[in-house]
């Protein structure tokens, strides 16, 4: 993933990086990973853990914003790859029960368009860079 295309990217800073990933390209899923390896949430660093909430929160709000969703969950699980990253994840109107909270990881496969997926990314990048330089911070 630290070699991502830039066609996949949200943003990329010298700690964090969002983007669209192979095996998870359903239109409003984004990856949020620590640039460096890090095991797990304990193996972040001060730093890290200063700037991750933000990070979090402007991505959550910027899928949110792009895609309209009435909830965008936050997942983190570690237990097939060590490398710490949270998925974000839009759930739209027209999600059933059954595919709601952690069911909607069932939507992995049933829901992948990598172009629907691609074609979102610049309405959350731009909202997401907007609401980085609300707060101050520098995005790339």
């Amino acid at each position: 993933m630290e070699h991502a295309h830039e066609s996949a990217r949200v943003f990329s800073d010298p700690l964090w990086a969002a983007e669209i990933v192979p095996g998870y390209e359903v239109p409003g899923w984004f990856i949020l990973r620590a640039r460096r390896h890090a095991d797990l949430i304990t193996g972040l660093d001060d730093a890290e853990l200063v700037t991750f909430g933000r990070r979090a929160r402007n991505l959550v709000a910027a899928v949110t914003e792009a895609t309209g969703a009435p909830a965008t969950y936050l997942l983190v699980f570690g237990e097939n790859h060590r490398h710490f990253h949270t998925l974000v994840a839009a759930r739209g109107e027209d999600v059933p029960a059954d595919r709601r909270n952690g069911d909607i990881l069932k939507l992995r496969t049933e829901r992948a368009d990598p172009t629907a997926a691609a074609r979102l990314l610049p309405a959350v990048r731009q909202a997401y860079w907007r609401l980085a330089r609300e707060e101050g911070a520098e995005v790339a």
